[in-house]
């Protein structure tokens, strides 16, 4: 306790090393492979009953009314409870409140929302584009100069969609109310929000929750989130004795806390070979910040919305600013993984690659032009076109009508550099396939590169899915998709190859688990451009038939 800290800690050499940068195997994968670990839907108690939920299909919609004994008369069926918004069946067994709940005859106020659709939505977020009161997240340069001496302008808007979690574990929450206290058993991200939640929904003060954390089956933010445990609580305070709340796979996917829906605009001047001598880039979108922690905003401005939005690139003059807008009363957004960056990604990135196609060059070689000489996002944007062999020609594809092509994206974020290059098959009906990723990472001081490459890959195969189909739209004041048949996730089979080369550092440590999922949404849609000529300007993308 006497001894001084040091203001900065040396490391020894890194030839001295005996444990950072060495590989060690995950000690969970045996227990996940034979089934023995406990996620949150495991949990069993003595005496414990099930609860299915539906909760008001229509975004800011309440219970108005509901006839519990179509359900009561079901065996296996032991009380209907209620809340505000939403109405569980408790029963013996998961079947029996399944089907007690399909049911229930129950009547939804919609609260006037039921005429919100994503077409309208697009249009409110556009007006955003010709509003006064944006914040400011950077400006450099005299962009005015620029644009009076420009040879020519390039104008372009992108629309990024909701996007829904989609974890194979969906929301579940068991608990059991006591007069001494209550505990909750859930897989959460945040524990101690989740306790909070747990607090409202019971009445009681925070040092009487107790909260048994699982393992998650998949989370990508959305157990950051406590809204199911609120719900589940308040909903078992009706309930004698443990229950485990589940919500179907139709609740998980039309009650998520969704991904932002985000418009952009961009502008750039030109100078006579193309290159860019100013560039301004407007985001409208919700804010989370301004939801979880609202001191976080500063003059109006979410960091996290405008995170990457002008890339890693040395513009010579360049403004980035933001316009809050809310989709509707009660529809929330969160946090997806890969954050704020997974809609910049994409626009800046394929902005960038429009304005390689108009220079006609190179888009690995445009790129570079923007970089400066030995930066960290140079490096990994070399190495990865180096590993994909990007200067020589892609293998063509089969006689059958389809078109192949390579595309690369780049991103600077989360203290981390990464570089991709997508390489897709384009069949004659527009169906994409992507068939190889190589990543090139610079992430810093690297020290088990086993979860690095864990981490970039799930990343990557995250962030394929939303590129190829990932879309939530609302129709009617609710969300349109159900289920896997309408929210498609990639499968095995189409997963593609992905190489993932580490540069050595010995920079600080940055963040991993979110880049790798933003890189490649942009590097695959810049693919499709590539083998069709087609760009795509909205996410998912679409190909139209050959």
């Amino acid at each position: 306790a006497g001894l001084p800290l040091p203001q900065q800690v040396v490391l020894k050499p890194p030839a001295s090393f005996r444990l950072i940068g060495q590989p060690v195997p995950r000690l969970d994968v045996a227990g996940k492979v034979n089934g023995s670990v406990v996620y949150g839907i495991d949990v069993r108690l003595p005496g414990m009953r099930f609860a299915a939920v539906a909760a008001c299909p229509v975004f800011g919609g309440t219970l108005a009314r509901v006839d519990e004994q179509p359900a009561l008369a079901l065996p296996g069926v032991r009380q209907v409870v209620s809340i505000g918004n939403a109405v569980a069946v408790v029963a013996d067994h998961s079947w029996a409140a399944k089907q007690g709940l399909a049911a229930l005859k129950i009547e939804w106020n919609e609260a006037g929302g039921a005429a919100v659709t994503t077409a309208q939505l697009q249009k409110d977020l556009e007006r955003g584009f010709s509003r006064q009161d944006a914040a400011v997240a950077r400006s450099d340069g005299d962009i005015a100069a620029a644009i009076q001496n420009a040879v020519a302008q390039h104008e372009a808007v992108y629309h990024s969609p909701f996007l829904a979690h989609a974890a194979m574990e969906p929301v579940n929450c068991t608990v059991h109310l006591k007069a001494d206290g209550c505990d909750v058993w859930v897989g959460t991200q945040a524990p101690t929000r989740a306790r909070d939640a747990a607090a409202r929904g019971s009445g009681l003060p925070p040092e009487k929750i107790r909260i048994h954390n699982h393992l998650i089956g998949g989370g990508f933010g959305r157990r950051l989130e406590a809204d199911y445990v609120e719900q589940s609580v308040a909903l078992a305070r009706s309930v004698k004795g443990p229950v485990q709340f589940i919500w179907s796979r139709e609740e998980d996917i039309q009650h998520d806390i969704l991904r932002p829906m985000y418009a952009d605009r961009f502008s750039a001047s030109l100078d006579a070979q193309g290159h860019p001598t100013s560039i301004t880039h407007r985001v409208v979108g919700s804010s989370i910040l301004a939801r979880v922690a609202p001191g976080a905003v500063r003059n109006g401005l979410d960091s996290d919305a405008v995170e990457a939005g002008l890339g890693p690139y040395a513009w010579p003059a360049a403004r980035l600013d933001y316009v809050r807008h809310e989709p509707m009363p009660g529809l929330t957004t969160g946090w997806w993984r890969g954050v704020g960056p997974t809609h910049n990604c994409f626009v800046v990135e394929s902005f960038v690659d429009e304005l390689a196609a108009l220079a006609k060059q190179d888009p690995v070689q445009y790129r570079l032009a923007l970089l400066p000489q030995g930066s960290r996002a140079r490096a990994v944007l070399e190495l990865a076109a180096q590993k994909a062999g990007w200067t020589s020609p892609i293998k063509p594809a089969a006689t059958d009508g389809s078109r192949r092509g390579r595309g690369v994206a780049a991103l600077s974020a989360f203290g981390s550099h990464l570089a991709q290059v997508a390489e897709v098959t384009v069949n004659a009906a527009g169906e994409v396939r992507v068939d190889r990723v190589v990543c090139a990472v610079d992430c810093g001081m690297v020290v088990n590169p086993d979860t690095v490459q864990a981490q970039v890959d799930g990343g990557i195969q995250f962030g394929v899915t939303a590129a190829l189909w990932g879309e939530i739209t609302i129709e009617a004041g609710r969300v349109a998709q159900s289920n896997f048949h309408d929210y498609r996730l990639l499968r095995l089979s189409e997963a593609p190859k992905v190489e993932v080369h580490i540069l050595p550092s010995r920079e600080a440590p940055g963040g991993i688990g979110e880049p790798g999922t933003s890189v490649v949404m942009a590097a695959v849609a810049n693919a499709v451009f590539a083998a069709t000529g087609q760009r795509a300007r909205s996410l998912p993308v679409r190909v139209s038939p050959a």
